[in-house]
């Protein structure tokens, strides 16, 4: 392997948010990704909320720990986002990803999407805020409103997908959000990132992060 080529999968690596959110992980396979995490030289681990309290004793400062609320679907009322998160950051989480009501978006309410997110954002201050957006769900007119609507939000991250939800992210989403997005805002790509070519196609685009599970795997020769 060429010097460029370990540089190039460092740059990568430094921007994976390190996924297990199954239905049935358990704890020895969270640790085994945080490990995998610490080693390799992650962004992050994203796991589950019942997850965070464990795992933040279990890797200290040494890897952050990153977690969803509302996940997948995103249909729990504000209120209960607000209090998961509140959980969340109590627990040791340093990044929230949190999902939007999509049915929300498709009645137009587009200040009530904005409303949720700038309450979870005062809850996080300065940790770290993706919006998970769900583009497979959506047309791109909506698409490019929330592209508004998280740049309004004081948001730190617009998100693609939570990988549950029946398509992941797309080139063609990724370029959609950097032509959209404000100058404060980031783009996390998730779901489907199933290469090394991929990651560094969707990085060129415009993404800050990638999550996915599959990256560290590659690395680790098990794909």
């Amino acid at each position: 392997m060429s010097q460029e080529h370990r540089l190039t999968q460092e740059v990568i690596l430094s921007k994976v948010d390190h996924t297990l959110l199954t239905q049935t992980a358990t704890w020895d396979e969270i640790r085994a990704i945080c490990d995998d995490a610490v080693f390799y030289g992650t962004a992050s681990v994203c796991i589950p909320p019942s997850f965070v309290k464990k795992a933040k004793e279990y890797v200290g400062d040494k890897m952050k720990i990153c977690t969803v609320i509302g996940f997948p679907n995103g249909y729990s009322t504000s209120e209960v986002k607000v209090f998961e998160t509140r959980q969340a950051l109590k627990d040791g989480a340093d990044e929230i990803d949190m999902v939007i009501s999509i049915g929300t978006v498709k009645e137009g309410k587009y200040d009530r999407v904005l409303k949720e997110i700038r309450d979870i954002k005062a809850v996080c201050g300065s940790h770290i805020l993706k919006v998970i957006i769900e583009t497979c769900l959506l047309t791109d007119e909506e698409k490019i409103n929330l592209c508004h609507v998280v740049t309004d939000s004081g948001a730190d991250y617009i998100k693609t997908s939570t990988g549950f939800g029946g398509g992941g992210a797309t080139f063609e989403d990724v370029k959609l959000f950097a032509e959209n997005i404000g100058p404060g805002v980031k783009i996390k790509a998730a779901g489907g990132i199933a290469s090394m070519e991929d990651a560094e196609k969707f990085i060129e685009l415009g993404a800050s992060r990638l999550g996915t599970s599959r990256i560290v795997k590659i690395v680790k020769g098990e794909m």
